[in-house]
């Protein structure tokens, strides 16, 4: 079965940078599409980025300019560089990959998650 494993979460001061990557398991992993979410306390699961198998990118308002997906499909691993990090980034991320199963149905993998923190 497929599993997503997410790493490179910490603690970091507002203005600094991190990296995350999500290691994907799966023999057709790279022409789907891949994606980061993340949950702050209280809060419901929010989209940050998306990156499809050809590469096209989507990213949420919030992060735009800040962030970058991107897929290194030789490795079966996304990644995500989180620049100018605000404490609003302050979360828990997820990896997800989305797979359409038909024309109206797809079902969707979910990593642990890794905790992003940014404080003074």
């Amino acid at each position: 079965q497929v599993q997503l494993v997410e790493s490179g979460g910490g603690l970091v001061q507002p203005g600094g940078s991190l990296r995350l990557s999500c290691a994907t398991s799966g023999s057709i992993f790279s022409i789907y599409t891949m994606a980061w979410y993340r949950q702050a306390p209280g809060k419901q699961r929010e989209f940050v980025a998306a990156i499809t198998g050809r590469g096209i990118t989507n990213y949420a308002d919030s992060v735009k300019g800040r962030f970058t997906i991107s897929r290194d499909n030789a490795k079966n691993t996304v990644y995500l560089q989180m620049n100018s990090l605000k404490p609003e980034d302050t979360a828990v991320y997820y990896c997800n990959l989305d797979i359409p199963t038909t024309s109206w149905t797809r079902v969707r993998y979910w990593g642990q998650g890794t905790q992003v923190t940014v404080s003074s």
